[in-house]
C-alpha cells in the first residue's frame, strides 16, 4: 500500500497527488512512468511521474478524471492509500545538452514535460515552453515553468489566456521570427503532436514525442501498447514512452487508442448505477 502524502486540485478535470513511494522516488528519472492500481479488483493505470523528490521518497502523479478507474482514485485524499504504485517504469528521455530547445505542451502533457525540461535546465540548457490549453481553467504548471524557462507562452482555444489558437501557431510564429530551436519536444493528444510534427519536420528540427497508448502490463509481455516507429513495430512501455517524432505513425496510434472508447463508457455507466 501506498500512502497519499497530499492532493490537490488543479481544474474540473485534473488533480495532483504526491504519493510516498521510497523505491520509484530513488529511481526514477525524467520521463519515465508507474502504472497504478487504486484497489485489489482495480485496473492498472499508466501515469507518467511528474515530479519526484529523493529526499523525501514521494512521487508526483498528474491525472485527468475521465474515465472509471481515474474516478476511483480522485475520491481518494490525503492519508489515504492506494493498492500498487508501480515504476518506474520505461526510458528515460533521451535529454542531451544543447543551446536552446523548446517545449511545447497540450493539456495535461504539461506534467511529463515539466521534469524533462527542469532537467535540460540544470544541465544548462536555455528551455522555453508554448502550454496550451482549451481555456485558462486548463492551463496548468505555468508558474513552475515559470521558475526556470526563459519565456513561458500560453495558447488557449478561447482566448481566455495568453493567445487564441493552437499551440503549433506559437510555434510557427516563432520560427518564422527567426528563432533557432536546437530540438522541440511535444506532450499532449496525439493530433496535437502530430501537428507539431508538421511544423518541424520540413525544417529538419529534431521533435520528440511521448506515446501514451493502451497499457496493460508495463512490461512489454502484453503488446497492447505497441506502435509503429519508423516502419517497426516498438512497445511504449518499454522503448519509450519517447521517440522520434518524424518515425511515429501517429495515424495508427489514434486509431488504435480508441479501440476501447465503447467499453470504457459502459464501464462508467455501470459504475453510476
Amino acid at each position: 500500500m501506498y500512502k497519499i502524502v497530499s492532493k490537490e486540485i488543479l481544474n474540473s478535470a485534473v488533480e495532483l497527488m504526491v504519493i510516498e513511494a521510497p523505491f520509484v522516488a530513488n529511481k526514477c528519472e525524467a520521463g519515465q512512468f508507474v502504472i497504478v492500481r487504486v484497489d485489489e479488483d482495480g485496473e492498472r493505470v499508466p501515469l507518467t511521474i511528474a515530479d519526484y523528490d529523493r529526499e523525501k521518497k514521494t512521487v508526483t502523479i498528474i491525472y485527468q478524471v475521465i474515465g472509471y478507474s481515474t474516478g476511483l482514485l480522485s475520491k481518494k485524499q490525503a492519508g489515504d492509500y492506494v493498492q500498487d504504485f508501480v515504476g518506474p517504469l520505461g526510458q528515460p528521455a533521451p535529454l542531451h545538452k544543447c543551446d536552446h530547445v523548446i517545449g511545447v505542451a497540450g493539456g495535461v502533457g504539461a506534467a511529463p514535460l515539466y521534469p524533462q525540461l527542469r532537467k535540460l535546465h540544470e544541465m544548462g540548457v536555455k528551455v522555453d515552453v508554448i502550454i496550451g490549453g482549451r481555456s485558462e481553467e486548463f492551463v496548468i504548471l505555468k508558474e513552475k515553468f515559470e521558475a526556470f524557462c526563459d519565456h513561458v507562452y500560453v495558447t488557449t482555444d478561447d482566448g481566455s489566456a495568453g493567445i487564441k489558437g493552437f499551440v503549433t501557431t506559437v510555434l510557427q510564429d516563432l520560427i518564422d521570427k527567426g528563432e533557432k530551436f536546437d530540438e522541440v519536444i511535444a506532450i499532449g493528444p496525439l493530433i496535437m503532436m502530430k501537428n507539431v510534427v508538421k511544423v518541424t519536420k520540413p525544417l529538419e528540427i529534431p521533435t520528440a514525442v511521448s506515446l501514451n497508448p493502451i497499457m496493460i502490463d508495463g512490461t512489454g509481455m502484453c503488446g497492447g501498447c505497441r506502435v509503429t516507429v519508423g516502419g517497426q513495430t516498438r512497445f511504449a512501455c518499454v522503448d519509450g514512452p519517447d521517440f522520434d517524432g518524424f518515425l511515429v505513425d501517429f495515424d495508427e496510434c489514434m486509431k488504435r487508442q480508441g479501440m476501447f472508447r465503447e467499453e470504457e463508457h459502459e464501464c462508467k455507466l455501470r459504475a453510476a448505477q
